[in-house]
């Protein structure tokens, strides 16, 4: 736990990224003045992955409307995710159920990883973007 200051906050993601592939907060993503994580993770983060959090927002609306006021992020620290959850117990719970198919996907490509599967899981022989396309 560290303080709501934004100092503290950039200097305990900044530490965890380098323990851990996943850093996860919790709390500070409101509108209150004293809710500065966001602003921490993105002061420290390379890239953002804006679907991330567009995707804890619009199911956390299905369970309730105040989920559109989350300012939660998600973005690249070297090769670490850091994902900002809501400060509620069950907001952060579902929030993690929701994106966590995506993580490891995410976690491997940041770590090289970037070999493409088919459907069945086997390797492609080269990325479908880079394939040929013929046309009559």
């Amino acid at each position: 736990m560290v303080p709501d200051e934004q100092k503290g906050i950039e200097d305990a993601i900044r530490h965890a990224a380098g323990l851990a592939r996943l850093v996860v907060t919790t709390g500070g993503t409101g509108i209150a003045a004293r809710d500065v994580t966001p602003e921490a993770t993105r002061a420290v983060c390379d890239r953002l992955l804006e679907g991330v959090p567009e995707l804890m927002r619009a199911e956390g609306r299905r369970q309730t409307p105040t989920a559109v006021l989350s300012r939660g992020l998600c973005g690249t620290l070297g090769t670490s995710i850091v994902l900002n959850l809501p400060g509620s117990p069950a907001g952060a719970v579902h929030s993690l159920e929701t994106v966590l198919p995506v993580l490891p996907h995410a976690v491997d490509l940041l770590e090289g990883k970037t070999e493409h599967r088919t459907e069945g899981g086997q390797a492609a022989s080269e990325p479908a973007e880079m394939r040929k396309v013929e046309r009559s």
